[in-house]
């Protein structure tokens, strides 16, 4: 019991401090959950050995997995799956799932990696996205049509390869499979319809319920962990990955609570955030064998390489043909599909599991769980990115330069002040205010020429965005209130 304590306590101190070592990080642009992966590598049993994963802390790490992808499975609006953005992000992943299948099948590179097999194509179409939402939450992506695109194409990428997992990786024959699942449905249904039937009908036990949710009872709390363990149970006894009960213990609490409850999630949040979901980031990091990967960084750089054009590039073609619907401009498309690139948790369920039937060697797990905990760090900033570098608009900049390269210094300083501009709306209105009643009075000169021509292109600008969101510009010129641009 002393190692176990002792285990606990490291990892809980490298929860603790990172959060404060990602706000002091000069751009704040590493997530914690990548220095989270990092010091569970560093610490772990590949590295120098102080953190050990014993029973006790495997048990913490599968709970701390089953909260993630039960905040995962909250976060997702069955109605959104039922439209026509759910629709679009099912055909992608569908497709993305055929193009794994035929790069893993027939590119001799995995076949001499010894990784052609159902394992490698479920891991390379899935989208973290119950990694993702901390991330989007810090950087204010959510509520943003950017936000909701990468959870609408995310709720797919996460939600198809657990069901991949559940069909094509069992050791049951096809009809054993579909009979199990059926009846694992039918137990979800069950455990929908009933509390959903206490709400409507205010049976004399919900009111017991709701009265004593945040008393010393709390009964709410105590009812939803009680779900998601016996969901991960019934898992279990059907010999289903866990994620698969966590997942639909998180779409049946959402469907009973359609409009969410505030006290609740803040509730497990901090359970999941606070305690359980760092253990399990902190010892998947302490899964990764550092010397096995570094023994096959072609395979590392190649697993990256493939989950961008197998996962990526199908979504950011999806959103292509779907402007109208979606009518976001390039680099966001760009940005939806590189978050939607990012991938762990189910890489290492899949890997897992892989290892544990004897189709996957475990350096080559270690391999693909350390490229999936790569991605964490760099989708999102590769993401960031595209803001940073598109609002400056750099094709104009470029062609500007090209026209009169002797002005470049004053072509990428006002291109940088447009982009500024556009953060700080009350400025530019204040700026064109006084440019209109100088034009009325005698006339710009040079300078006051300069700034008219910030304007007109920060308003341009902000005309683009303000259709982005589905706003017709004549009738309204500024962009909403609510309306977030996100952290770099």
């Amino acid at each position: 019991m002393t190692q176990e304590l002792v285990s606990l306590t490291i990892i809980m101190a490298v929860a603790a401090v990172s959060p404060i070592v990602a706000q002091l990080i000069p751009g704040k642009f590493i997530p914690q959950t990548v220095l989270l992966l990092a010091a569970g590598t560093a610490l772990g049993p590949y590295g120098l050995g102080v953190i050990e994963v014993n029973d006790a802390v495997k048990l913490l790490n599968e709970l701390g997995m089953a909260f993630l992808f039960l905040l995962a499975g909250y976060e997702i609006d069955p109605k959104r799956l039922a439209g026509h953005q759910g629709k679009v992000g099912l055909l992608t992943w569908g497709i993305t799932l055929g193009l794994a299948w035929l790069v893993v099948t027939f590119l001799p590179f995995f076949t001499k990696q010894g990784i052609n097999g159902v394992a490698t194509v479920i891991a390379l179409t899935t989208t973290a996205l119950g990694t993702l939402m901390p991330i989007l939450k810090e950087r204010n992506l959510e509520g943003t049509p950017i936000g909701d695109a990468i959870i609408s194409y995310g709720t797919w990428g996460e939600l198809g390869p657990i069901l991949a997992m559940a069909i094509l990786l069992s050791t049951r024959t096809g009809w054993q499979t579909m009979l199990v699942l059926g009846a694992f449905l039918v137990i979800c249904l069950l455990c929908a319809m009933l509390p959903t039937k206490a709400l409507r009908t205010g049976h004399r036990l919900y009111r017991f319920l709701t009265e004593n949710a945040n008393t010393s009872s709390q009964t709410l709390m105590r009812l939803t962990t009680f779900l998601l363990i016996f969901l991960v149970t019934i898992s279990a006894l059907f010999e289903l990955d866990a994620v698969l009960g966590a997942f639909a213990a998180g779409f049946i609490l959402r469907y009973i609570i359609p409009d969410g409850s505030k006290s609740l999630e803040m509730k497990l949040e901090g359970v999941g955030y606070g305690f359980l979901i760092p253990v399990f980031f902190v010892v998947s990091g302490a899964a990764i064998n550092v010397r096995a990967v570094a023994g096959r960084p072609a395979l590392l750089v190649a697993f990256i390489v493939m989950l961008m054009l197998i996962r990526a590039v199908p979504v950011y073609v999806a959103l292509s043909l779907d402007k109208r619907k979606n009518p976001l401009s390039s680099h966001h498309r760009v940005t939806v599909a590189l978050y939607c690139t990012t991938a762990l948790p189910i890489i290492v369920a899949v890997t897992s599991l892989a290892v544990k039937v004897g189709t996957m060697q475990s350096d080559t797990a270690s391999t693909l769980v350390a490229a999936g905990a790569i991605t964490v760090f760099l989708m999102p900033l590769l993401g960031s990115i595209t803001y940073q570098v598109a609002d400056v608009h750099p094709v104009t900049a470029v062609r500007e330069i090209a026209h009169t390269p002797s002005d470049w210094r004053t072509i990428v300083h006002e291109h940088a002040q447009v982009r500024a501009l556009l953060h700080h709306q009350d400025r530019l209105k204040r700026m064109a205010e006084t440019l209109e009643s100088l034009e009325k009075q005698e006339g710009l000169n040079g300078l006051d020429s300069r700034r008219a021509e910030l304007v007109e292109r920060a308003r341009l600008e902000i005309d683009r965005q303000l259709k982005e969101l589905g706003l017709d510009p004549q009738l309204t010129t500024q962009l909403p209130h609510n309306y977030r641009y996100p952290k770099n």
